[in-house]
């Protein structure tokens, strides 16, 4: 049986290519992403051991904000002390924050979030161990700085150059003594770093003569723990410290835990491609078998046991998996390939080292690709070896018996139901149960769907059909005909595609439903002109806000500072802004009182927090500032929330008096005149020119809100473009092989007048009749889907409504019809090429 099933194998090379590319694409995805994160996880670890490698003990302060009046970071005199342990050879002290430098255009270098700066600290040979410089030497002086190399490159800079620095505070001019190459994460992560003089960084970024972390050198011989012991005796007891061994190990788990995430995304969407591959592998050997009926009864016949048939056509499935998962694992290895080198595309720098081609991805793609294709083939395998012998010669085309029907469309309706019924209760309790509710139905719901397609292809291209007989005439009814002569293949060939478009459609919904929710929220909520930012996310100064209040054509400045306070002993988050200005950039709905009254010192209220707290207008309240400060203030409003303010709005002046550093996000311009060149080039001009700053119009503000999801959308579009191939190629093989299945009775109609134009037309109309089905059952689902998980976000975003994005729905059909014209390219070709002569005597 294994000698036959090998020249099965042999025998249909072509009509099981198609298998082999679908378990060889999903595979592929499978073992390059195995591959990519194990590459990614190895390089990092040996990066972070590396930067550990000379580390004895590591410390770190990080002081709330009451212990930071007094003691902010690691004093100097902290420093001078773990120098002066027994077994310590050095100690560096840094300190960090925002820092970034423009290029020719003006334009922030790097990504804002991964600029950094930090101080130069060498030690008794002028030398900084983390860093090598490739031209010049680091900075000793105020006015001087040093870049890592690739920023000097992309920026054009040489030592000797000034260049524009930009921080929290006013753009400042540095001479650039220096450029060096480094590990640092903040550089490989595309971003840049930039070395001060250790005052000026402590200056910047904490306050002279502290720091915020140190790390100490052993001399040789000296154990690590020892030194840790000493250590935790002279540091402040807010301190953190660990050996350099248990910081490269923690490093290391939080790398495999944040990899670990991407892998299990990137499997999902495997997951997902094979998922769809199940339904051409399943395809294909149903119609190989059914082809075969006869020689199978003849096996039958001589003495083959139903046993041996099943294994048989299993063992022509493991052959074609074992084929399909060699080439998929070889091609997974060279994605992971391309993809490492890709990153650089992005500015992500991965560091250096081989390529690691561990056992798990070599297991999980056998295994997988093996497996699966023996799963999809053993029903079609065990549907063969019940069939009896003598009914198997006597009739090539075995017809399902209606008994069989009934069943499977009892299950699929009472599945289907089942899952709607959970999508349903999911959507009306919303939030995270909602949506594990939701989850689990979607699921059910897909399997019955699927189990119960072959039954909705009769009715749902029925109601095709007639579009097509009035327009392609002969053609347009031999094509729908063919396309519900055997439900359950083409129910299996619209089952893929139907289920890459249920995802697609679903994020569709969901996406343009709240990206519509957020743009609206952005259009109906904010008046002011421009929203002022950090491209870094960090605070913006009181001297921009100084700046920007002096502005020309400036008409209203307001910003959305944060901050918190007591209010009847219970914390609320409260937004500091300018009274008189804030209700001129953003548009706040008065319930009672007055937002003027914030002149007067008095605060506003959100209405939910009000009813909450049992508060209302005129009521005079305790309230205790983050540095214990107590007063005693009036309500003057109480305004229905907001997503742009918190539930306590107070002059920015008081959260400023009361907190160290005050968290600025966003400062809010109304200008006179509006929205113009002119007007952004004045505000640009009042800032400094300075590069870190974001000076966004209305339009920018909505891409800013709305831009992340559509990115997200087409980052999972991309993904998904795996499954919807596999399902084209599904298309693609059940009409090759139908059109041999069907020699005779092309050759016939080509025999009684139906020409090869005509006989291309029907094959082509065929294939977009069952790919405008699968289309219009994702879709339907899809859509319902969205709608759903939409309703679980409801309450949390203002002004929500369901949205169809029915360009884009249109376009999923256009396309869908686009891939049954691609996909019959090939079958029609073949098809009307037959010689009606020879295709009359086919068997």
């Amino acid at each position: 049986m294994f000698r036959t099933a090998l020249r099965n194998v042999l025998a249909h090379k072509a009509r099981l290519l198609m298998t082999v590319l679908a378990v060889m694409l999903g595979v592929a995805f499978v073992s390059g992403t195995l591959v990519f994160t194990d590459t990614l996880s190895s390089a990092f670890r040996s990066q972070s051991a590396k930067s550990y490698d000379d580390v004895a003990v590591a410390v770190n302060m990080y002081p709330s904000d009451a212990e930071a009046q007094k003691t902010p970071g690691l004093s100097q005199a902290v420093v001078d002390r773990v120098g002066k342990l027994d077994g310590v050879a050095s100690v560096s002290a840094r300190v960090d924050g925002f820092a970034g430098v423009p290029d020719k255009d003006g334009k922030l270098i790097g990504v804002g979030w991964s600029n950094k700066g930090t101080n130069f600290a060498p030690g008794k040979d002028g030398k900084d161990r983390a860093y090598a410089f490739t031209a010049g030497a680091g900075p000793v002086e105020a006015g001087q700085i040093a870049l890592d190399k690739d920023t000097a490159d992309k920026g054009g800079y040489k030592v000797g150059d000034s260049v524009r620095v930009a921080t929290n505070g006013p753009v400042k001019e540095y001479t650039l003594s220096g450029v060096f190459t480094t590990e640092d994460g903040a550089v490989n992560a595309g971003g840049s770093l930039i070395l001060f003089d250790t005052p000026v960084a402590q200056k910047l970024y904490l306050k002279p003569g502290f720091f915020r972390d140190l790390t100490v050198t052993a001399a040789p011989g000296t154990d690590a723990d020892k030194i840790l012991t000493e250590v935790l005796k002279v540091v402040p007891k807010s301190a953190t410290a660990q050996t350099g061994a248990a910081l490269a190990d923690q490093q290391a788990k939080d790398i495999e835990s944040g990899l670990g995430n991407l892998n299990q995304v990137l499997l999902g969407f495997a997951g997902i491609a094979l998922f769809v591959g199940v339904f051409l592998i399943s395809n294909t050997f149903t119609m190989l078998v059914a082809q075969r009926t006869k020689e199978l009864a003849l096996m039958r016949a001589v003495g083959a046991s139903r046993k041996q048939i099943t294994r048989s056509v299993l063992a022509e499935a493991g052959l074609v998996g074992l084929v399909a998962s060699a080439v998929g694992y070889a091609l997974g290895v060279g994605l992971a390939a391309g993809l490492r080198s890709a990153m650089s595309a992005f500015d992500l720098k991965v560091p250096g080292g081989p390529l690691v081609l561990e056992a798990t991805p070599v297991l999980a793609a056998f295994g997988v690709g093996v497996l699966i294709t023996m799963l999809a083939a053993w029903l079609p395998g065990r549907r063969a070896a019940k069939i009896p012998p003598v009914a198997a010669m006597s009739s090539v085309h075995s017809t399902p018996s209606g008994k069989s029907l009934v069943v499977r469309n009892s299950i699929g309706a009472a599945l289907t139901a089942l899952g709607v019924v959970l999508i349903v209760l999911g959507a009306g309790q919303g939030g995270d149960e909602g949506r594990m509710l939701i989850a689990g139905g979607a699921f059910v719901t897909l399997i019955g769907v699927i189990v119960l397609i072959p039954f909705l292809s009769r009715p749902v291209i029925a109601l095709i059909r007639p579009l097509f007989v009035s327009v392609f005439g002969v053609s347009g009814k031999l094509a729908g005909l063919n396309a519900v002569r055997n439900p359950r293949r083409t129910g299996a060939t619209a089952s893929a595609l139907a289920i890459g478009l249920t995802l697609v459609t679903g994020l569709s919904v969901l996406g343009a439903t709240v990206g519509s929710a957020l743009d609206k929220m952005t259009v109906d909520q904010i008046k002011a002109d421009y929203m002022i930012t950090m491209a870094s996310g960090e605070s913006l100064s009181q001297e921009a806000l100084t700046a920007l209040e002096k502005a020309a054509g400036v008409t209203a400045v307001s910003p959305q500072q944060a901050g918190a306070l007591k209010i009847k002993g219970d914390f609320a988050s409260a937004s500091g802004v300018t009274p008189g200005d804030v209700e001129k950039v953003l548009k706040l709905d008065v319930v009672t009182g007055s937002l003027g009254s914030l002149k007067d010192g008095k605060i506003a209220v959100a209405e939910k927090t009000a009813t909450k707290r049992g508060l209302k207008v005129g009521d005079t309240v305790p309230v205790e500032y983050l540095d214990k400060a107590k007063a005693e203030l009036t309500i003057g409003a109480v305004y229905k929330d907001s997503e742009f303010v918190s539930p306590v709005l107070i002059d920015h002046k008081t959260i400023t008096a009361h907190e160290q550093r005050a968290y600025t996000p966003q400062i809010f311009v109304k200008t006179d005149g509006g929205a113009s060149a002119a007007n952004e080039k004045a505000l640009a001009k009042a800032l400094g020119d300075n590069p870190a700053i974001s000076i966004m119009d209305e339009k920018d503000i909505r891409d800013t809100f709305g831009g992340q999801i559509n990115l997200l959308l087409n980052i999972v579009y991309g993904l998904l473009a795996m499954a919807l191939l596999i399902a084209i190629l599904g298309v693609v093989n059940t009409l090759a092989m139908s059109v041999f299945e069907r020699q005779q009775e092309i050759g016939m109609l080509r025999a009684i007048g139906l020409d090869r134009r005509r006989v291309k037309r029907m094959v082509r109309l065929e294939a977009v009749v069952i790919s405008v089905f699968g289309a219009v059952v994702g879709i339907g689902l899809g859509a319902f889907l969205g709608w759903a998980i939409g309703e679980t976000f409801a309450d949390s975003l203002p002004g929500y409504s369901l949205v169809l994005p029915w360009d884009r729905i249109g376009l999923f059909l256009v396309l869908a019809a686009l891939v049954g014209v691609l996909a019959s390219l090939w079958p029609a070709r073949s098809a009307a090429r037959l010689n009606m002569l020879s295709a009359i005597k086919a068997e």
